[in-house]
């Protein structure tokens, strides 16, 4: 009977005890609290100045522009800008996205023209797959000083 009575007493126990790992995790927690904002995320460095001009892309991209009075006008590949209607425009930059893949459309909108008539040029171009987006702009003249 002594030995089923000691026998029972030391039974292996089949649990994990998690305690130690949860103290671990904390105080690893704390250190990286503490270090992360004296880590140096960036480095500070000065590029070299040049006179080289921008890269050209091969093919010319496809450039929307949007008048004062909201009138839509679209060029490609060198062609004369033309007015289109919204429907029109949504035809023929569908139609210049299957046609090439990779089109690049620039978008040109006057800036006494209203915003809402430039914006909604992108879902247009967003719903006919377009990824290369960019606005154009001419760089400010030295004379004159930006508006807030």
């Amino acid at each position: 009977m002594r030995s089923s009575a000691r026998h029972k007493r030391f039974k292996l126990k089949s649990e994990i005890n998690v305690v130690p790992y949860i103290d671990v995790m904390l105080v690893l927690l704390i250190i990286f609290m503490v270090t992360a904002p004296m880590m140096n995320l960036g480095v500070d460095i000065q590029l070299p100045q040049t006179q080289a001009k921008s890269l050209q892309d091969k093919k010319d991209p496809v450039v929307v522009s949007v008048d004062e009075n909201g009138q839509i006008y679209l060029s490609s590949q060198g062609s004369k800008r033309e007015p289109v209607s919204a429907e029109e425009f949504k035809a023929k930059i569908t139609a210049f996205q299957k046609e090439n893949p990779e089109l690049q459309v620039l978008v040109a909108g006057d800036e006494r023209a209203n915003y809402g008539k430039v914006y909604l040029i992108l879902p247009v171009l967003q719903e006919a797959g377009v990824s290369k987006i960019g606005l154009m702009s001419q760089p400010e003249s030295s004379g004159k000083h930006g508006r807030p």
